[in-house]
């Protein structure tokens, strides 16, 4: 008796990991450390309210309970886009 395949993963933007240090998300095949203390913005942020990301327009994250946007660029080139919050 065979297995019958898995269909086709249709999400394109998952919340893999979440820990006392971060959030991981897998985009694209491809996964990304979100570390709080770069993106403070989730530290205290409800579970179910990270799980409930957007990809929109195949470059834009969006987390609509957390009112957050974050750009795929941001992600891939952080030292370019300074995200912590000013004091």
């Amino acid at each position: 008796m065979k297995s019958k395949k898995h269909g086709k993963n249709t999400s394109r933007v998952e919340v893999s990991h979440i820990s006392v240090h971060g959030l991981w998300l897998l985009i694209k095949e491809k996964e990304y450390f979100l570390p709080f203390a770069e993106f403070p913005w989730f530290k205290k942020a409800a579970v179910e309210d990270i799980y409930k990301v957007k990809f929109l327009h195949a470059h834009h994250l969006y987390w609509p309970a957390l009112d957050i946007d974050l750009e795929l660029e941001s992600l891939e080139n952080l030292e370019k886009y300074p995200l912590k919050q000013v004091a």
